[in-house]
């Protein structure tokens, strides 16, 4: 068991449900607290120790989860005087997703009030939390982030101390999730395109896994590419891309199908095009969106 035998998880979504069930299956004294009433019966039926307020929640335990849906709900909780004076001392793991910008100011709204803090992210499904499977990164102080590890660690899969700048976890986290929902968004454009033609979501699937398995050994091509300011579009220069995404275009409207996404992206394209990159590959519209960003 871990040297700190108790944890508090604030949040029973279904998130906040794995982690204080994960927590509990490590045999840890596991205190709960949500904003909404009810959703803690299945934990407290486990052995759980429920608080009717907040406040009371956080006074159970010198480490104190949180998982909600934003900044905006954790500020809401975290930020009360009666919270905010039994937090003084303890530990916050903050596993809510928002911007690195949000990690930053509660950091300093934390340091502010005696409140040691860490920023996380989870970075896989909540049927992974407690298993081999699951992802978690972290950031914030080091020693922190070590004196609490062997806690974290009952969370299952694997952690990852990303540096002591608190957003970084939270700029991993946006990254990442930008790639995820993009994707589901093609997914589903794709999906409807495909059933406008009379192909249904269960024949394109396998078809639609193959294109898949391609993007991981480019992810790590183009990261080098993208890194090196290398952008050779030797094997498939953007052009080509325009090509396709206006094709794109054209299936999708022929059928009334909104191609805003993809009218979008050909037009970075062309716009890359523009400046004189036509034999360039397609990851060059990285460093076209990154001007506005190295500029200021």
């Amino acid at each position: 068991m871990p040297a700190s035998s108790a944890v508090t998880v604030l949040g029973l979504g279904p998130m906040g449900r794995a982690l204080a069930g994960a927590f509990l299956a490590g045999g840890l004294r596991t205190t709960v607290w949500n904003r909404t009433p009810g959703r803690d019966s299945e934990l407290l039926g486990r052995g759980a120790t429920g608080a009717l307020s907040a406040a009371e929640a956080v006074g159970g335990s010198e480490l104190v989860v949180v998982c909600v849906v934003n900044y905006d709900a954790a500020d809401a909780v975290l930020r009360q005087d009666a919270v905010t004076g039994a937090l003084k001392g303890r530990t916050v793991v903050n596993l809510t997703a928002d911007t690195p910008a949000r990690a930053r100011d509660t950091a300093a709204w934390a340091a502010a009030h005696g409140v040691r803090y860490l920023d996380g992210a989870i970075m896989t499904p909540a049927t992974t939390v407690g298993t081999s499977d699951a992802v978690f990164l972290h950031s914030g102080p080091e020693d922190l982030y070590r004196e609490h590890r062997p806690v974290l660690d009952v969370l299952g899969g694997t952690h990852t101390h990303l540096g002591e700048d608190i957003g970084r976890a939270a700029a991993y986290d946006i990254a990442l999730l930008d790639i995820f929902w993009t994707a589901m968004s093609g997914y589903a454009h794709a999906l409807a395109v495909a059933r406008a033609e009379g192909i249904t979501a269960r024949e394109l699937a396998p078809f639609a896994r193959g294109i898949g398995d391609i993007l991981p050994p480019s992810f790590e091509e183009l990261a080098g590419d993208v890194d090196d300011g290398i952008y050779s579009g030797e094997l498939n220069p953007i052009t080509s891309a325009v090509s396709s995404m206006a094709h794109i275009v054209q299936a999708s409207e022929s059928h009334g199908i909104d191609a805003g996404v993809m009218r979008a992206a050909e037009g970075q394209a062309r716009r890359v095009v523009g400046l004189g990159h036509g034999t360039d590959g397609f990851i060059r519209v990285a460093e076209l969106l990154g001007r506005r960003s190295q500029a200021g």
